[in-house]
């Protein structure tokens, strides 16, 4: 057993204690979500189904026969099949035919959860055309992870963009359309076609974005900067350019008029001081403190 297995050892049996007393249906497709760079991130759940199934559909074989290995699981290599995007429909249909004989299989890519940005989806489709049940297990997401650390997501949610088209003028049309979006927006983008990227982001200006390099990884870098100055950034350090990148730019404060502004003061203006409800409508409304506070006055002046 390899060092890395035996100190996986004890999660193995904790993932069978703690997961094992559930019903995992036989004729199930298992979707798993795996680290995104940190071994330490998987969920005990994930480790027991992977250990339980028939059989596992993942994006590279080699890098999951690796992951298993890691955690000291042991599928043979005909118990493994390779479903990408180059061959997910025809593989999908294999991959039926063992559900409909009872079979549970997992599906892996190859870090994070399949069917958003990764392979999966068309898999999962034809399983529910099949009548077939999928039962999904969460886990890491570059998503998720990234939107956690830039603190940008306000009352409108966000927008999953993903890989933007490798195409100069493609590219540049998306982010000009994306301008025009005030919620936050995440983009996934690989080590190679980061700096095009970033010159096209450059162009929002001061609008601010939010970049996780090697996410969870012993280099793991999260920086948060204007797009203006994102190309000179990633020139400052040659490093800044390698490793997997996922980016929030962050949403933009929607402009308020002048009524709505007036109807928010009048409100708090009921309840609170002046100076808390110019303070909270500032906040609310994204208006001048100065105005609402004028404002403020000349409605206390007519009562």
């Amino acid at each position: 057993m390899s060092s890395s297995a035996s100190s996986f050892s004890t999660a193995l049996q904790a993932a069978r204690e703690a997961a094992g007393a559930q019903h995992y249906p036989q004729g199930t497709l298992y979707v798993v979500a795996t680290p995104i760079g940190n071994l330490a991130d998987v969920t005990l759940r994930a480790l027991h189904v992977l250990q339980l199934v028939d059989r596992v559909a993942c994006e590279d074989t080699r890098h999951t026969q690796a992951l298993l290995r890691a955690y000291g699981i042991d599928k043979a290599g005909d118990r493994l099949l390779a479903l990408h995007q180059h061959n997910e429909a025809e593989a999908a249909g294999q991959v039926l035919r063992w559900l409909q004989a009872g079979e549970r299989v997992a599906y892996a890519s190859d870090a994070g959860t399949p069917a958003v940005s990764d392979p999966g989806a068309r898999l999962v489709a034809a399983a529910h055309a099949a009548g077939l049940r999928v039962l999904p297990l969460p886990g890491a997401s570059s998503v998720t992870t990234v939107l956690s650390a830039a603190g940008s997501v306000q009352e409108g949610g966000f927008v999953f963009a993903g890989f933007l088209s490798t195409k100069a003028g493609e590219r540049d049309a998306a982010v000009a359309r994306l301008a025009q979006d005030a919620r936050a927006i995440v983009l996934l983008e690989a080590p190679h076609r980061i700096e095009p990227l970033a010159s096209s982001l450059a162009v929002l200006g001061e609008r601010r974005v939010t970049v996780g390099r090697e996410l969870t990884k012993q280099f793991e870098q999260v920086a948060t900067l204007a797009c203006a100055d994102l190309p000179a950034w990633l020139a400052a350090d040659p490093q800044r350019s390698r490793g997997e990148f996922a980016m929030v730019l962050h949403g933009v404060a929607q402009a308020v008029s002048a009524d709505d502004g007036e109807r928010v003061l009048r409100l708090l203006l009921a309840e609170v001081p002046v100076k808390t409800a110019v303070r909270l409508a500032a906040e609310i409304t994204g208006g001048s403190r100065n105005a609402l506070y004028e404002l403020a006055l000349r409605l206390k002046q007519d009562g």
